[in-house]
């Protein structure tokens, strides 16, 4: 029998000492950024994905081991469990080889085959399948009794015998299920009577296709389709005949009447068994490939939306655009607490432009804005247009002004004749406003700002994104932000636990400031989760802020083991030791402390300067327990503490030209965002309510299997007209030969 080490690095074409270790920290209790961070030399440097991937086949190996042991004690209770048996149940790492070992031992239904057992047949079939007998009807008389009332009915109960046979055979089913693999296709037909509510499906009306080719949006498209009542869906063989004829050569072995009753019991077995079980087999792992492959687009486009570049810490004012019932205001801090909020009204049905112009001059002089966000929905590139014109035309504010903490802190609207000349106009930016209502209406929202209403949090909320994307979005569900494929059709277990670990590893890969980080935002720092992150929150409270990591262990729930988990991810940037403010982890503090001191330099000294730490001699400090690894993930933390790996965020204009679908004209050349990636290409904003569509053949001047290896959510593109359809309100976009 495998161990899970030998499984796992089999599968993964791995060598098992890393992976033992690996499997043993994850048995431990150790999280995927922690073992990849500050366990290098234990799992010889596999990265993040790597170390998922082998605790997805480590939770499959204990559920195929989980899965044999019910196998074996269910066959071991009917008394029919052999050693020869066991060893090959034991032996067999492959599920559905797996099940087709356990199908004749499987309680069943009563079928066609057992009542014909229990009606005498079996003997009746033996003999047929003998294929000795050259009169078959003459055999079947012996057998006429009871509830078998003639010859013929005798034949028939036997070929149901034989039939199960057959269909219970492992190497008839994997013959046939490796021909359905390689050659089988699924095709749709349209329900009667549903042509016009299944207009959104017309291209599956009648559709086919070879299975192992059909992509993943379409897998999924069809099973929707079907559950919703409007398709039909199968899956068959490209030539179903010539596969039967196959299966019949190996059982029908002559020419006399007893053979013909096998190739009869045969073709029965192929349509009213094996094709139909190896349908939905097939069927349900495409399904899970399609899962699969579609969550894997969803996590991708969360990663890069979560690591999208952050603003940093400026006093914002964030605008929640609309018409009728205006344009939410708000005003927030560098920390982005709420400092003021109010409705403008600059467009119609109000049309109170001047008016909304003096407030918002009013509110970016009053609160020294140094950025402005504005929500990308219903409005806002008429938002947009009115703050740029106000920003362009006066002078706002100034870029080394005293920081606001709180609404009572209230400077004097009028700047001096120097400060004026030293103005910095505030930055304007668009922001993806996707899921900020669901955001507005939320628990945490509502315990965030209790004495506000859901448009004042949503305007926060966009405002938020600005500054830091990943503090704020990781308090939306993910599949309220407009990024994914088919979200709510794949499997929402496997979905959930994919984008939880996304999240985790995008805040550990940041860090977190462990004196301004909300709950939620701790939740995800590795080890800590919901109670803990609680209890941080209380502590801080209590004791105003920690002032070392070793405070850490003075938190209710957070015991040694967590400790070890967080530390390092967790950041003081005005601690009294200066590795409190570094990823360095605190379990290496003396290692670090005794090799500056055995080079004369401090630990203040030490931080920010490269050149220094590059002349530490890191071979004096390799032993068993640290490695050249570790010790260069030190020496560069110690050139640039709490390096943040995001980029610098950029600023962005769509074309003033565009303000519906009517303005947009076959060969323009625009800007846009990406807002989407899918497996079939990339969805692109424009600056209008409709993005357009860049297929994955017009990605790039060259092949591209994964529109994942061209573009990322919210990168900045540059993209030509191909098409417009007004009627479905469709736009056909491409990258090619473009300049960008």
């Amino acid at each position: 029998m495998k161990t899970a080490t030998q499984y796992i690095a089999q599968t993964l074409n791995l060598n098992e000492r890393p992976v033992a270790k690996t499997v043993e920290l994850l048995q431990g209790g150790a999280t995927i950024p922690f073992i990849a961070r500050y366990r290098k030399e234990a799992t010889g440097g596999l990265d993040e994905l790597q170390i998922a991937e082998i605790q997805r086949q480590l939770s499959s190996f204990e559920a195929l081991e989980k899965r044999k042991a019910t196998i074996l004690g269910t066959i071991e209770e009917l008394g029919r469990l052999t050693p020869d048996l066991k060893l090959k149940i034991e032996d067999c790492w492959v599920e559905a080889e797996l099940e087709d070992i356990y199908l004749p031992y499987k309680p069943k239904r009563k079928t066609k085959a057992e009542v014909a057992r229990q009606q005498g047949l079996e003997g009746l079939a033996k003999i047929l399948m003998a294929q000795r007998e050259r009169d078959a009807e003459y055999a079947a008389h012996r057998f006429v009794r009871g509830e078998v009332e003639s010859a013929t009915a005798a034949l028939e109960g036997a070929r149901h015998i034989i039939a199960e046979w057959v269909n219970e055979n492992p190497k008839t089913r994997d013959f046939v299920r490796s021909q359905l693999e390689r050659f089988g296709r699924i095709e749709s037909k349209l329900v009667k009577g549903k042509e016009t509510e299944a207009q959104k499906y017309r291209d599956y009306f009648s559709f086919d296709e070879a299975l192992k080719r059909a992509p993943a949006h379409r897998i999924l498209a069809l099973n929707r389709g079907e559950s919703e009542g409007y398709l039909r869906v199968r899956v068959r063989s490209e030539s179903e005949e010539r596969l039967i004829e196959n299966i019949s050569r190996y059982y029908v072995k002559g020419s006399n009447e007893s053979s013909q009753q096998v190739a009869l019991a045969v073709k029965d077995a192929y349509k009213r068994l094996l094709q139909p079980s190896l349908e939905t087999e097939l069927r349900k792992k495409a399904k899970e490939k399609a899962d699969a492959d579609s969550i894997k687009v969803f996590a991708e486009n969360l990663r890069h939306l979560l690591m999208e570049s952050p603003l940093g810490q400026k006093r914002t004012l964030a605008i929640d655009p609309g018409f009728r019932t205006g344009c939410k205001v708000v005003c927030l801090d560098e920390q982005g607490n709420l400092l003021h909020n109010e409705t403008i009204f600059p467009h119609p049905p109000q049309k109170e432009a001047q008016k909304a112009q003096a407030q918002l001059e009013h509110l970016i002089k009053k609160y020294r804005i140094e950025a402005i966000a504005i929500g990308d929905g219903t409005a806002g590139r008429e938002t947009e247009a009115l703050v740029k014109r106000i920003v362009a035309s006066t002078p706002l504010s100034h870029p080394n002004s005293t920081p606001l903490s709180h609404p009572n802190s209230t400077p004097s609207s009028h700047l001096s004749n120097r400060a004026l000349s030293e103005v910095e106009m505030p930055k304007v930016f668009m922001v993806n406003e996707d899921g900020a209502s669901v955001y507005s209406a939320s628990a945490i929202a509502r315990e965030e700002f209790p004495d506000h209403d859901v448009t004042v949090r949503g305007a926060v909320s966009i405002g938020r994104r600005l500054m830091d994307p990943l503090a704020e979005l990781i308090k939306i569900d993910p599949k309220s932000l407009g990024i994914g494929q088919y979200q709510h059709d794949v499997d929402q277990k496997l979905l959930k636990q994919e984008l939880d670990w996304v999240v985790e590893s995008c805040v550990n890969a940041v860090g977190v400031n462990l004196n301004t980080a909300s709950k939620h935002l701790l939740t995800y720092v590795s080890g800590l989760g919901p109670k803990i992150a609680e209890n941080v929150v209380a502590y801080r409270q209590a004791n105003g802020g920690f002032t070392s990591r070793t405070e850490l262990k003075k938190v209710a729930g957070l015991g040694p083991k967590a400790f070890e988990q967080c530390a390092g991810f967790l950041r003081i940037p005005d601690a009294k030791n200066p590795l409190d403010r570094t990823a360095v982890h605190p379990e290496r503090y003396a290692l670090v402390k005794q090799m500056l001191s055995d080079h004369g330099i401090s630990t203040e000294k030490a931080l920010f300067n490269a050149e220094l730490v590059q002349e530490l001699e890191l071979h004096k400090y390799v032993n068993p327990g640290v490695g050249l690894p570790t010790l260069q993930d030190i020496v560069k933390e110690l050139a640039k503490p709490g390096r943040d790996p995001r980029e610098g965020i950029k600023e962005f204009s769509f074309d003033p030209r565009l303000k519906d679908i009517n303005d947009v004209q076959e060969g323009m050349v625009l800007p846009g965002l990406v807002g989407n990636v899918t497996n079939f290409g990339a969805f692109v904003n424009i600056g209008i309510k409709e993005s357009g569509l860049v297929h994955v053949s017009h990605l790039a001047n060259r092949y591209v299997s994964n529109p994942a290896e061209v573009v990322k959510l919210n990168q900045q593109v540059t993209v030509k007209v191909l098409s417009v359809d007004l009627e479905r309100k469709r736009i056909q976009l491409s990258m090619k030969e473009v300049d960008f």
